[in-house]
């Protein structure tokens, strides 16, 4: 497997990770209280509990994306 094809794979990694939270974010702010209503069925939360998961599930999913395909990406650039 050579360098490019790494490097090219973690682009896309990141690209698609940034538009799964583009769109987790989206639905969080336009679709609030429809993702309240259907997630308040299964789990018993507060709105306050509810925004405070999903804010904590996002910023660890960008951490996530940083650690685990951006700056592989940027190091992979940096050496080749």
């Amino acid at each position: 497997m050579s360098l490019a094809l790494v490097r090219d794979a973690l682009l896309w990694c990141t690209l698609i990770d940034y538009g799964i939270l583009l769109v987790w974010w989206l639905f969080f702010m336009l679709a609030h209280d429809w993702m309240y209503r259907l997630h308040s069925r299964w789990f018993h939360l507060s709105r306050e509990q509810f925004d405070a998961l999903h804010y904590a599930g996002m910023a660890i999913f960008k951490v996530g994306i940083l650690l685990l395909n951006l700056v592989p990406y940027i190091a992979l650039c940096i050496v080749g």
